[in-house]
């Protein structure tokens, strides 16, 4: 198994950023590039909107989305959890927030009808509190689990991508786990100021009966919604030639930033490419180090291709 270091991914696992509250993670994003920008081959220039991020790269001709946001919940009255996005739950798993009195650590109640959702915490957190599920990260010889590897396995990528490369855009999205909304207004503004008209959707996927955790990162042809085929055989051809293992995936629900870019009125080309993982929005997903590592390649190989 590849010696790769996934100290960086346990630690964007860790930093609680649901859809509303990225601006956690846009924050360390930015600290991040301060701290390590100067031994990139290139200084990106950096767009900020809202809380989020566009880093460009020399002269780019194409560029890559990811979103920075997870699911979580929000306390409402009497400690009731409303789920942000769609996590996957049940009694007795962890979340962990702050409000104004102080740090929150406590498990999750169904009730018995299994209806409504309450945090099992000895006093009323405030209204409007966001929550998330407590990290556990376990790392294992072929393995990596924790939460929210959906999509930090996605950001650990361009993050890797950012040391070397010296021409594209790094489109860091918010609200994608909650209804989406932003990647309209980016695709437009890096089209109408840089002239983009492919992108790559770098986030993480299911495992399903057809893509199998250690088979390769998985090119989708398809979710709910349907790429256009002429750029999808164009990244199929440059997948075949560049020898990295990778798997089709064809589905009929589900999407993702291409989704928002296909509902736009941008005309721009995209393809999703992410490795498939296990339990998925639960707090224990689990991916397979072979499948995220050929993640990285491929996201290496087309960029210097595109």
């Amino acid at each position: 198994m590849s010696k790769t270091s996934f100290s960086l991914l346990k630690e964007l696992c860790s930093i609680p950023a649901p859809s509303g509250s990225e601006y956690v993670l846009t924050d360390w994003l930015m600290n991040y590039l301060q701290n390590y920008a100067k031994k990139w081959k290139c200084v990106p220039k950096v767009h900020i909107f809202q809380d989020c991020l566009v880093w460009v790269f020399g002269k780019p001709k194409a560029a890559i989305f990811t979103h920075i946001d997870s699911t979580g919940f929000t306390v409402g009255y009497q400690n009731e959890l409303i789920p942000i996005g769609s996590p996957e739950y049940e009694t007795g798993i962890m979340l962990v927030g702050q409000d104004s009195k102080g740090k929150i650590e406590a498990p999750i109640l169904l009730s018995e009808s299994e209806e409504r959702l309450f945090l099992n915490f000895e006093r009323l957190v405030d209204r409007g509190t966001t929550l998330t599920f407590k990290p556990v990260w376990q790392e294992r010889k072929d393995t990596l689990q924790c939460c929210y590897i959906d999509n930090r396995a996605g950001l650990w990528v361009t993050l890797q991508l950012c040391q070397n490369l010296e021409n594209g855009i790094i489109v860091f999205s918010c609200y994608e786990e909650h209804g989406g909304g932003t990647v309209g207004f980016l695709a437009h503004f890096i089209q109408k100021h840089y002239g983009i008209e492919q992108a790559l959707i770098c986030d993480i996927t299911w495992a399903t009966e057809g893509v199998q955790l250690g088979k390769g990162v998985a090119i989708s042809l398809r979710d709910r919604y349907i790429p256009r085929r002429r750029y999808l055989d164009k990244i199929l051809n440059l997948a075949h030639r560049s020898g990295i293992p990778f798997q089709l995936e064809v589905e009929q629900a589900g999407g993702s930033d291409g989704s928002e870019i296909q509902r736009s009125p941008v005309l721009m080309d995209w393809c999703f490419i992410g490795a498939p993982e296990q339990n998925v929005h639960a707090y224990n997903e689990l991916i397979h180090k072979k499948d995220l590592i050929a993640m990285l390649e491929m996201y290496k190989y087309l960029m210097n291709e595109l």
